[in-house]
This record gives structure tokens, sequence and C-alpha cells, in this order.
């Protein structure tokens, strides 16, 4: 589960999201498990950073516990921990993004490296930075409360999630 802010309209808070896409804003984070000189470079496919078996599971997850969610959507991960600039915002959404948040890699690129079948649960907490109700700024105790509202769902789907696969 990521906390996310909401780029694209649609995405506010409370929202349930299961992006498609991720764009790497992040620097400075050890973002391989093949680094030093004794390690030989490798490379990996990062085409499609989500395994499409575990999104659909969720997907399917969310339909059986009748949770509303958004499918697909690109997030956005940058390095935090302060919140975006809206003009910071304003470019992530030229780039396509219609999401952000801080902890979308390099887990993502770190679970493709190892082989690990990844999906990102995004809850949005707030809309981002010059959006909606975030134009006069971003209210922390409004964010928390979206995020436990949002929790409380992906608590649903991740519980139907395990209960399907128990089976």
């Amino acid at each position: 589960m990521n906390s996310v802010g909401g780029i694209q309209a649609d995405l506010v808070p409370g929202t349930v999201v299961i992006p498609e896409q991720i764009i790497d804003y992040s620097w400075g984070r050890k973002s391989t498990f093949f680094e030093g000189a004794e390690q030989a470079v490798t490379h990996v496919d990062f085409t499609y950073p989500y395994d499409e078996g575990v999104r659909q599971s969720l997907i399917e997850a969310a339909k059986k516990a009748k949770e509303q969610i958004v499918v697909g959507g690109v997030y956005a991960c940058t390095q935090g921990p302060r919140l975006e600039t809206a003009a910071e915002i304003n470019r992530l959404e030229r780039d396509g993004a219609t999401m952000v948040g801080m902890t979308g890699m390099p887990e993502a690129a770190l679970a493709r490296e190892l082989g690990l079948k990844y999906a990102a649960l995004g809850i949005i907490s707030n809309h981002a930075a010059g959006r909606g109700a975030s134009i006069q700024g971003i209210r922390m105790e409004d964010t928390y409360a979206a995020i436990e509202q949002g929790i409380n769902k992906a608590h649903k789907i991740l519980e139907g999630l395990v209960m399907s696969h128990g089976n």
C-alpha cells in the first residue's frame, strides 16, 4: 500500500487506485541489489513495472469486496519527505503522472530484480498541491482522515485477495 496524492481530478481523498506505470523522480536511494565491484551489472526489464497477474487479482478482490477502485494511472515517485509544490505537480502532470507519492520506488525495481510479483495499491490521501481542495494548501488532519478511510477499503481488498488465494 502506498499513500499518494491525487493529481488526476477523479483521484479524490479516500479513493483506492491500482496504477499500471511508475515514473521515478527520487534520487540517492539504493536502487539495486547489484552494486559494488564484486557484482556484475544486471539489467532487468522494467517496461511494465507492476505484475499484471497481481494487478488483476487485486481488481477481482476489490470487485468481490464491493469496493470502488480506480484502475490504471501513473504513479510519480518523488524524493520527499516534503510535499511537492504546485509547479512540481504541474510538471508531473505534463509528464503523464496521475498520482504522486514518495514510497513507490525503489521497491518496485527491487522486487523485479528478485523476481517477485509486485503491484501497488494506492490510497489517495489528499489532492496533490494546487489541485482540488489543496489549492489553498494541504491540511494534514484531512490527509490523515483520508488515509484511514482508504486503509479500511484496502484492508477489505487485501483480505479478499488472501482468502481467494488460500482456497
